[in-house]
């Protein structure tokens, strides 16, 4: 099972944005909603649990988009499983550490 994964560093802000790698490309939409999992954003390269476990843990901002990559999220405890949002039934989740 692999994901997609970028990390971005701007001023002091560590941004991991990660999704299924299967999601790349699709776009999502309902109602006004619309979630476009671009390959620009979520990076070109796979990644396996372990590698994308250890980003997410120092992210002090996450973008998670798909099934088992909002599950891990949930797993390793940044995500709230009752806050997930759902498009067109793609699981997406934001995490911002507030300090």
């Amino acid at each position: 099972m692999k994901f997609r994964m970028r990390i971005y560093r701007v001023r002091g802000e560590v941004l991991v944005a990660v999704c299924d790698s299967e999601l790349v490309g699709r776009v999502f939409r309902e109602g006004d909603l619309k979630l476009e999992v671009k390959e620009d954003f979520y990076g070109s390269e796979d990644f396996d649990e372990k590698e994308v476990e250890a980003a997410l843990r120092t992210a002090t901002i996450a973008n998670i988009t798909g099934k088992r990559a909002v599950e891990l999220a949930i797993k390793i405890g940044i995500v709230d499983k009752d806050k997930v949002l759902r498009i067109e039934g793609c699981p997406h989740a934001q995490m911002v550490l507030l300090y």
